[in-house]
């Protein structure tokens, strides 16, 4: 029987071994010891402004190491609600709790950057020591709150004479740690105050060195204050985007973004700026946007927050509703986050049907650039689809036209499910009804919907055997020629498993095309494998083939051959029927193999290539009169 202890004795907690986890899995680097700093100070500054009406404007204060009096201590300063004694010890010394939604502090969370009451200890990163001094404005005497890694603090109320310049507020300082002090030097403190900082809505003033610049406003202790504060201009509302918009867009994509789009999602607090990349982005590259939590920089590289489809624009965003992860370097995965997401991706589609309504020609110089975003987006929406896939470019038997231009001139459209299909019909396509190359990403899918949002536009999916079969067979009165044709060049093919049929077909000029379905191309890679494979993987792989084979049917294997079509309109094929020397035969056979093979953008294998030497060879030993029939002179049997 299970019982309850009477008593229980709390955990332990290590500091030391806390630290090492906030800087090895979950802080990305040391630097942000400022950012939770800043979001700290942020945090006591609006809880001040909420309890009191007399709050002065919001001001942090930061002092680089080696520039406060007489000391190399990094300091910190705040204007905020300041700390009583208790709260001190309630707040700063218990891990895990946040500050910022204690009871304690009457404080609504959602206004507030701070969720994990861990901050504070990311200070450990860069010093063994974090000394706060605060005077809270609710009373009560300034305190001095002493942490140290070792895991034991010291709390103590200040006399009168410690006391005397201590204003509301807190004040944090850090002396540098030995080899962690070169985030802490004045350089550093300034780029990444301006880094986090700069968009809070709270002065934030760095302390520089009066020497290093010609001080504007210089202070008696050798210093001038830099305030890094900027007008967030990508959260403003804006019916077209201006020269300073763009230029921020410019120093984020480094290129001017090809346009901005607004983005405002109320039901989350966010507001923003999708930029679109003026270039086609690499195939896989990740979706680095940028966030702000109430100002705050949160991370450079936040992804999940536009569908898949919208690869073609980056985001810059503020946001008061979107819960970071404990690392405050990306959102949690909620819903959200997926409605912030929906309303960014249905910003984007907006801008693009108000372009392809309002400005046609700058839609054309989008869509030659992101054509492979745009035909993934109208795969996902009909809408859209409507909108843009008129100005898509398709690849034809006849060239590159739009999807309009081509529906407007044939009707009817229809496609390869793969390159290889297309490459192999094209060729051969009649010019009243060319094919259309569906085998790149996207395009069979969004040829095969076409359908479905445009009235009267019929789509068909065509393979190589069924064009085949739709050539026209030689004349009845050629039929012997033909058929002793096929067999006589099927056999001299066999060592490279390919069979021969004749066909008639335009153009003339055209004498043989080498075709094979899908599936043979695969069964023929399959070989290809085995052939290259060491031992056992060799054996592998024709096992596989094996078991693909006799899943396909006995028959299926006999007729899965690539096919070799010789074209009867070419006077060239019909000369070689009626050719008598077999020698002469076999080598123009073999060379009008490798010759479609080439023209049909395929690999030559090992065998392949040994055909066609020899058959040169061959045939240029017999053009300059070699007698054959001479074991001295080679052997053309």
């Amino acid at each position: 029987m299970n019982t309850v202890p009477e008593s229980a004795t709390p955990f332990q907690v290590d500091l030391r071994g806390v630290v090492d986890l906030l800087s090895r899995h979950i802080y990305s680097s040391p630097r942000v010891f400022l950012r939770e700093l800043l979001q700290n100070g942020r945090d006591a500054v609006s809880a001040r402004r909420r309890e009191f009406a007399d709050a002065p404007v919001g001001v942090v204060q930061i002092v680089p190491a080696g520039l406060a009096d007489g000391t190399n201590d990094f300091v910190f300063r705040d204007n905020g609600v300041g700390l009583t004694a208790t709260e001190a010890s309630e707040l700063l010394a218990t891990v895990g709790r946040s500050s910022k939604r204690d009871d304690m502090l009457s404080m609504n969370r959602d206004d507030y950057l701070g969720q994990f009451g861990i901050g504070l200890l990311s200070c450990f990163m860069v010093a063994d020591t974090i000394t706060v001094r605060s005077r809270s404005a609710r009373g009560g005497a300034p305190i001095e709150w002493k942490g140290n890694t070792n895991g034991t603090f010291t709390i103590r109320e200040l006399n009168d004479a410690e006391s005397a310049n201590l204003p509301i507020g807190t004040e944090i300082s850090l002396n540098p740690r030995d080899g962690d002090s070169d985030l802490l030097t004045p350089s550093s403190v300034l780029k990444l105050a301006a880094l986090y900082g700069r968009y809070l809505d709270l002065a934030v003033e760095v302390a520089q060195p009066a020497t290093e610049t010609p001080p504007t406003d210089s202070t008696p202790d050798g210093v001038r204050w830099v305030t890094v504060n900027e007008d967030p201009i990508f959260s403003k509302p804006f019916d077209k985007p201006g020269d300073e918009l763009l230029a921020l867009g410019e120093k984020l994509l480094g290129q001017r973004p090809f346009d901005a789009i607004e983005v405002v999602v109320p039901s989350t607090g966010t507001r923003g700026t999708a930029f679109v990349l003026p270039f086609s982005p690499r195939p896989g590259s990740r979706q680095s946007h940028r966030a702000y939590l109430g100002g705050m920089l949160l991370s450079e590289t936040v992804d999940d927050l536009l569908p898949d489809w919208a690869f073609f624009v980056r985001v810059v965003i503020d946001t008061t509703g979107l819960n970071p992860t404990a690392s405050r370097e990306q959102f949690i995965a909620s819903s959200e986050l997926e409605e912030t997401r929906e309303a960014i991706g249905a910003a984007v589609r907006r801008w693009i049907m108000l372009l392809s309504a309002t400005k046609p020609h700058l839609l054309q110089e989008f869509i030659q650039i992101h054509s492979l975003g745009l035909k993934s987006l109208a795969v996902h929406d009909d809408e859209l689809a409507e909108a843009v896939v008129n100005w898509l470019t398709i690849e034809t038997s006849l060239g590159h036209m739009t999807i309009n231009d081509y529906l407007n001139s044939y009707g009817s459209l229809r496609y390869t499910g793969t390159v290889d299909e297309f490459r192999q019909l094209a060729p051969i396509a009649s010019t009243d009804a060319p094919i259309v190359n569906g085998g790149y990403i996207y395009e069979s899918e969004l040829f095969a919907r076409l359908p479905q949002f445009m009235d009267g536009v019929h789509t068909e999916q065509v393979t190589v055997a069924d064009e085949l079969d739709n050539l026209d067979v030689p004349p009845l009165d050629d039929r012997d020629a033909v058929v002793a044709l096929e067999a006589k060049a099927t056999d001299v093919l066999s060592a490279v498993d390919c069979r021969v049929s004749v066909r008639s077909f335009h153009p003339s000029d055209l004498s043989s095309l080498y075709v094979a379905d899908p599936a043979v191309l695969r069964r023929m890679e399959r070989t290809k494998a085995a052939t290259i494979a060491p031992g056992l993987w060799s054996q592998v792989v024709t096992t596989v083939d094996t078991i693909f084979t006799a899943q396909a049917g006995e028959d299926a294997s006999a007729a899965a051959q690539a096919q070799l079509c010789l074209n009867w309109n070419s006077p060239l094929v019909r000369k070689l029927a009626e050719l008598s020397d077999s020698v002469v035969f076999a080598r123009s056979i073999q060379l009008l193999y490798v010759q479609a093979l080439l023209a049909g953008h395929r690999p030559l294998s090992a065998a392949d290539r040994v055909m066609l030497s020899q058959s040169m060879t061959d045939l240029i030993q017999l053009s300059v009169g070699l007698d054959w029939s001479d074991p001295a002179e080679g052997d053309f049997s």
